[in-house]
């Protein structure tokens, strides 16, 4: 049996591999795509304490290094099923693999959260994608469409704007709640074209991604030409799985105090996946590191 299973590969899970291995547990961690979390697709971070700016890439690739070299066990391997309650708990993988451990903490992030619009769906994977640095390079000199007015939707228009030829930009607000120096920033490029106050009717075309419908707040319809189309509008949690287990508010996130423990002993949540106030790098690494110091004490307290 093992002592500690972590979902997630983030930040916080990460961290929370580092504190729980410095304290002797062994620590295996289960993730779904890459190591990382939301960092591995991030151009540059310039809001981390004490560096000035990394690639995203390259601060998920050190995060994973560490845990490594600590003697951390990664299975890239989705968590399908979970059985919490208890002194034995289990988490059950997509390919079968069932694994046994004392303690859980779940910091298995956000997914992105998608649009609804006519032609989404469809052409998913065919023009339409959820990350830019991802599928970028394929719209080269090629005309694109972000949706949204965060900082996700800034910095991938940003982004877009030195390889695409033109970035048009599509929020329902008369203003974008990104963080300033961003807005500035898109506001000063030459080729991103802003279109406040509008929604994202249609997106049309045959085989792939031709071109789509807006409409203005003044129900003014506008067709154009597009070649690709990034949805930008946030995350949700994507926490079905434990919904009969762990106790969540209604929009599906973790409930959860600052000691991030839920309302199963040995079971903990860190990072975005659980209801707080801020979802940065900075707090998901904190919630991390409180997750497993506190999983190693409730593990030695079951071995003692």
């Amino acid at each position: 049996m093992k002592d500690l299973v972590i979902i997630g590969s983030g930040p916080a899970g990460i961290t929370a591999a580092i504190y729980a291995l410095r304290a002797g547990l062994n620590v295996t961690i289960c993730e779904a795509n890459i190591y990382g979390g939301q960092c591995s697709i991030i151009g540059k971070i310039e809001n981390y304490p004490g560096i000035e700016s990394i690639s995203g890439p390259d601060f998920s690739v050190a995060l994973y290094n560490q845990a490594k070299k600590l003697g951390a066990e990664f299975i890239f391997n989705r968590a399908k099923n979970v059985s919490l309650k208890g002194s034995e708990k289990s988490v059950t993988l997509d390919d079968g693999m069932t694994l046994a451990c004392k303690s859980v903490i779940i910091a298995n992030g956000l997914k992105r959260r998608r649009l609804g619009c006519t032609g989404e769906r469809e052409f998913s994977g065919r023009g339409v994608s959820y990350c830019a640095t991802c599928d970028g390079s394929f719209f080269k000199s090629k005309k694109v469409l972000i949706v949204g007015g965060g900082n996700t939707a800034l910095q991938d228009a940003l982004y877009l704007s030195n390889i695409c030829e033109k970035v048009f930009i599509v929020l329902r607000k008369n203003s974008f709640r990104g963080e300033s120096f961003l807005v500035d920033a898109v506001k000063h490029r030459s080729n991103i074209e802003i279109r406040f106050e509008s929604v994202l009717e249609e997106i049309k075309g045959e085989k792939i991604v031709k071109g789509v419908v807006l409409k203005s707040k003044n129900g003014i319809y506008e067709n154009l030409s597009i070649d690709g189309v990034f949805i930008a509008i946030g995350y949700e949690p994507d926490n079905a799985i434990y919904k009969d287990q762990i106790n969540m508010d209604p929009s599906g996130y973790f409930i959860a105090s600052e000691d991030c423990k839920t309302n199963i002993p040995g079971v903990y949540v860190a990072g975005d996946c659980r209801k707080k106030p801020l979802r940065q790098i900075a707090t998901a690494i904190s919630d991390g590191a409180v997750a497993g110091s506190k999983a190693a004490q409730y593990v030695f307290r079951m071995k003692n």
